[in-house]
């Protein structure tokens, strides 16, 4: 190693100080500091608008685990997405599907409800009481649990930065509108497509848009 001369002394005082990360520690930082940063939005939540006012009878609903699952599921696919693209040879693959298979579902849970029903009510299943609001109170929900998730990819070593910021978004932007379901009594399949989709959505989009910006090292 001595005849490599200097960059080997150099190489040797980078790696000096270097410790091993604990196995397993990795996914414990990063979904403990996204749900960590959900703490403020979840306070919000219970403090303007307080828990829904169903909330006794609607868990007997299957609507309401509908909804439940479909965000749950957005926002666990987001954080193993983010979870994959923290190496520099990360995939994400996976998780996206799933992301994109809980939206088919719900789309066809969302026509047959539409279907079931006559056209004199789709107005009610779309728009329901709540849709102009809806999806800006999910996006500004995500605030804080967004700045969390980018900060914690940032400490790591992505390489497919606008695939990891639309992870980070989507992860928010899950758990965002899993927040607001606490607070939220609407739970009509076509409400949650649209209006819990749209704000996901954006949440992904403003990640993929910003994490070349804020992911680069």
């Amino acid at each position: 190693m001595s005849n490599l001369g200097p960059s080997s002394a150099l190489i040797d005082r980078l790696v000096s100080d270097l410790k091993p990360v604990r196995p397993g520690i990795i996914p414990w930082l990063l979904f403990g500091a996204v749900a960590i940063c959900a703490s403020p939005s979840l306070a919000v939540v219970v403090w303007l608008w307080g828990i829904r006012p169903d909330i006794a009878t609607a868990p007997q609903t299957a609507a309401f685990w509908a909804k439940e699952a479909f965000a749950a599921t957005l926002a666990l696919a987001g954080s193993a997405a983010m979870l994959g693209l923290a190496r520099p040879d990360g995939k994400a693959s996976g998780p996206l599907y799933v992301a994109l298979g809980a939206a088919a579902v719900m789309l066809v849970l969302a026509v047959l409800q539409l279907g079931a029903n006559p056209p004199g009510l789709w107005g009610h299943l779309v728009v329901g009481k709540t849709a102009a609001v809806c999806p800006w109170l999910i996006l500004l929900l995500a605030l804080p649990i967004f700045a969390g998730a980018m900060a914690m990819m940032r400490s790591m070593a992505p390489t497919r930065l606008a695939v990891a910021g639309a992870a980070a978004g989507l992860a928010a932007g899950g758990l965002s509108a899993l927040v607001y379901s606490v607070a939220c009594d609407e739970s009509t399949m076509p409400f949650v497509l649209i209006w819990y989709g749209a704000a996901v959505a954006a949440t992904t989009l403003i990640g993929a848009i910003l994490g070349p910006h804020i992911l680069r090292w």
